[in-house]
């Protein structure tokens, strides 16, 4: 018995022992690799705007050198090699992480990773070391939205174990990352062993080399907005490569916004793996191959914005297993029965066959069991009525049915078509009329975006019941009544567009604070009377107001001093009586300052220092009562219009929240700045406003005393107005320094002596105007100056010389030679614009464009211009379609 318990006792002992060897032999995490971990969060901080993304959190929090937290094999986002004890997996995506990663950080010391994600942090625009050839095990690395820039280590494209690379960037205005020496070809040779590849806004410029059929394992090609070209013919363009054909394993496909040309080839049809194709928003052309059938896994095919023509193929609907079709924006034509695809497809949610040349038949279709679409896109596509489909829809996200010719009634059933569902609701261009039993209130519980701009909607606003709306836009109707208070429940809003309506009462005053994120408000074109409200409160996202053109009256508010972001005021054509709002320069992001056709008056003080006003470019104080000297030293302080050198044209606009996502498919939209110039009693529409644009309009005033020569400082100057006043003096010679001015009227003034030669070497006038002052002398010639009218200088009893008909005594100086660069640039463009389908970027968008002219006939039928009337007000409604 004593046995038996010795050899149980001695069993116990070894297990024990064998149990406590083991446990003292399993690794724990390296010393040297744990401290480089340390460094590493040491060396960055953690700011929750780093990661944009919802679930993002900071799993550096949790790393402590502490008894209990010693082993960092257990550390968040930290994975080991269970035999070694080396840290093999780093996943540290969504971290909140921000600061710059430079060639000593210790990260470089864990040389055993496999394993690393980087992805949506913030880097700082950090390049990418060349210490990260560190890690020669390296099978996935994934950098994308972390901010790096600059050119790709060629060490990186040594990580010969890379399977998976990511070094997107989801920013199409923006180019963070280049691969171009070492380029795309280098990758391609010694990559090999890759099978996910993702270079989204990577800059490559440069072929798609044919060495990219090394790549035999490719399952997954994103290329997209990295400016792929044939620099062959300094094109900047060219073919789809027939190296991709080799890629046999492919199953996705995105080339989406490069420069490629010609037609899509036929022997992508042999990639019969593929299941999603992007060959949106290049420069495609032909006809859609009907050899697409051969695809049979498709689901994804993304072809808008090129310049596809012909029919849509009877192929395409073979392609049962389509989940998303998006053949937007192209010169498709001819007749589509949607039937077609609402009998042919089971399992597509996407649907978008916007700005073609079809014409889409409606039928009726009365099943009960068709598919659900959650993306609906037919603008433009020649429909006159609602299509019946959409009875039995309920789980509608998206639906665009504008600048169709739909008349009549919104009807009650479409607001079933997605109750709990749909975002986004775009019916604007149309002809509709009103609601079906007037309603009111919109049932839609989850409406992000709302469009109904352009039709012929009456009576009082209807108001979404959705707190997510964040773009309510109901403008060019003949919508009638008082704001409801029920709008200040809206406190997503991002962008309030009420102009060119009947509306009427009082400004209510929750619009200046309901919604934190509201940065567009437009409410010009309408009735509204009484004070502008003084609830704009700090902390306000506010950049762009207009409320031009209603009855308002009383003082500019102080607390707009609150709206620091703000780029774009327009108070112009009210009763608004008031000095000028010199408190308004201390915005420092101004740009835009309308205040015509109002009651200010008295005179413009001098700044007290010369930090006011610094961005400002345009500005009309026009049609008021201003009085006493030009501000000179204002003039000293407005450094945007100095500028002569701003040629990469941009627009002042905002980007709206996007409101639909969806795989291979974003919407987002884009709010355009637009105005309207009184100069040499025209107006001056711009629809869309550059950078170019640079304007000062002081006239129709009772300013006095001479013109500073401060103003002639401000070289970047465009356009320059002083006319109607009472000044006095000469014509400054030193206005021939604004080397860009294209429009100058001086006209009904007092001023005295000659035309300055000087101004005979503006190349880019356009406009020019002094009649009715007290010139004398010779006009001068040559340039532009041999252009304008006998009426421009009309008024001048002393003045003499052609167009005019009294001749000078002497004979009149030759022309000087024309300037062969000479040219003038205007821009315009389009009003508030929330429309585009595309793969995680923009559709849908109206280019603005540059004109070169010598003709001030051409300017004004350009530019829409039209005579001042005589009345004290203008006409501001307006019906125009924007394509």
């Amino acid at each position: 018995m004593i046995w038996r318990h010795l050899v149980l006792f001695s069993f116990l002992i070894c297990h024990l022992a064998i149990a406590h060897f083991i446990s003292s032999t399993q690794p724990l995490c390296h010393h040297h690799e744990r401290s480089a971990l340390l460094s590493f969060k040491e060396s960055l901080v953690i700011n929750q705007a780093a990661s944009s993304y919802p679930s993002a959190y900071p799993k550096v929090a949790s790393w402590k050198l502490d008894e209990k937290d010693r082993d960092c094999c257990s550390w968040d986002g930290v994975k080991c090699n269970e035999d070694t004890g080396h840290v093999v997996e780093l996943d540290l995506a969504s971290s909140c992480l921000y600061g710059s990663i430079n060639s000593t950080s210790s990260l470089f010391q864990l040389v055993h990773l496999q394993r690393l994600s980087l992805f949506d942090n913030n880097f700082n625009f950090s390049e990418i070391p060349s210490e990260i050839l560190n890690f020669s095990r390296l099978a996935h690395l994934n950098l994308s939205r972390s901010y790096f820039s600059g050119q790709i280590p060629a060490e990186l494209l040594e990580l010969a174990n890379l399977e998976v690379l990511d070094l997107s960037y989801c920013d199409f205005d923006n180019f963070f990352l280049k691969l171009q020496k070492p380029g795309l070809a280098t990758l391609a040779e010694n990559l090999t062993n890759l099978k996910a590849l993702d270079l989204i806004n990577v800059h490559i410029s440069s072929t798609v080399p044919h060495t990219l059929a090394n790549l035999s394992s490719l399952r997954f090609l994103s290329l997209s907005g990295c400016r792929l070209q044939d620099l062959s013919h300094n094109q900047l363009t060219g073919p789809i490569p027939f190296g991709i054909s080799n890629l046999t394993q492919l199953t996705d496909l995105v080339l989406y916004r490069n420069q490629l040309t010609g037609p899509i080839p036929y022997w992508l049809m042999n990639l019969k793996k593929v299941s999603t194709l992007a060959l949106g928003s290049n420069q495609l052309s032909g006809r859609i191959p009907v050899e697409i059938s051969n695809l049979t896994q498709l689901q994804y095919l993304q072809l808008s914005s090129n310049q596809l023509e012909g029919s849509v193929p009877s192929s395409i609907f073979e392609l049962r297993n389509l989940q998303m079709l998006d053949l937007s924006f192209n010169n498709l034509s001819g007749t589509v029965d949607l039937n077609m695809f609402l009998l042919s497809f089971k399992g597509l949610d996407a649907l978008i066959l916007s700005s073609n040349k079809i014409s889409v038949l409606t039928g009726t279709t009365s099943s009960t069991n068709m598919q659900k679409f959650k993306i609906i896109g037919l603008r433009s596509c020649n429909l006159s009525e609602f299509p019946s489909f959409l009875h039995n829809q309920d789980q509608l996200i998206s639906l665009d049915l504008s600048s169709n010719k739909i008349a009549g009634k919104i009807p009650e059933w479409l607001f079933s078509a997605g109750t709990n569902s749909l975002d986004y609701l775009n019916l604007s261009y149309n002809l509709l009329m009103d609601f079906e039993h007037n309603l009111r209130v919109l049932p839609l519980n989850k409406l992000g975006a709302l469009d109904f701009r352009f039709n012929k909607l009456k009576g009082p606003l209807p108001i979404p019941i959705s707190v997510f709306t964040s773009s309510y836009l109901v403008s060019n109707n003949q919508l009638t009544g008082e704001i409801p208070p029920s709008i200040c429940s809206l406190n997503g809003l991002y962008a309030l567009d009420l102009s060119y309506n009947n509306l009427s009462g009082m400004l209510r005053g929750c619009l200046g604070n309901s919604s934190v994120q509201l940065s567009v408000l437009k409410l010009q074109g309408n009735k509204f009377h009484g004070f502008i409200p003084e609830t704009f409160s700090k902390g306000t996202n506010l950049r762009m107001i207009d409320f031009s053109s209603n009855l308002l009256q009383g003082r500019v508010p102080k607390s707009l001093a609150n709206c620091i972001k703000l780029k774009f005021l327009d108070l112009g054509d009210n009763q608004i009586t008031d000095f000028f709002p010199s408190w308004l320069g201390t915005l420092p992001e101004l740009e835009v300052l309308i205040l015509k056709y109002n009651n200010f008056h008295g005179v413009i003080e001098e700044p007290k220092a010369c930090f006011e006003f610094v961005k400002l470019r345009i500005i009309d104080l026009s049609h008021n009562r201003f009085a006493g000297n030009l501000p000179s030293k204002h003039f000293e302080c407005w450094n945007a219009m100095k500028d002569v050198n701003a040629h990469n044209l941009t627009y002042l606009q905002d980007s709206l929240l996007g409101a639909v996502r969806y795989p291979a498919f974003t919407y987002y939209g884009f709010s355009d700045y637009s105005l309207t110039l009184s100069n040499k009693g025209t107006e001056l529409e711009y629809e869309k406003l550059s950078n170019l644009i640079t304007a000062i309009i002081l006239s129709n005033n009772s300013f006095v005393g001479e013109i500073p020569t401060s103003i002639t400082n401000l070289k970047g100057l465009r356009t320059l107005n002083l006319s109607n006043n009472n000044l006095q003096g000469h014509i400054p010679p030193t206005l021939g320094n604004l080397i860009v001015l294209e429009s100058l009227d001086l006209s009904h003034n007092k001023l005295s002596g000659q035309i300055p030669q000087q101004l005979g070497e503006l190349s880019t006038l356009e406009v020019f105007d002094v009649s009715d002052n007290l010139l004398i002398g010779p006009i001068p010639r040559g340039k532009q100056f041999d252009t304008f009218e006998k009426g421009s200088f009309d008024g001048n009893p002393g003045l003499c010389g052609q167009p005019l008909s009294k001749k000078c005594d002497n004979t009149a100086t030759s022309p000087p030679e024309e300037d062969p660069r000479s040219e003038s640039l205007f821009a315009f463009g389009w009003k508030t614009v929330l429309i585009g389908y595309a793969s995680g970027t923009v559709l849908g968008v109206v280019l603005g464009h540059i004109f070169s002219t010598r003709k001030y006939e051409w300017l004004a039928k350009t530019f829409r211009l039209q005579p001042k009337s005589n009345g004290r007000r203008r006409t501001v409604g307006r019906h125009r379609q924007l394509m």
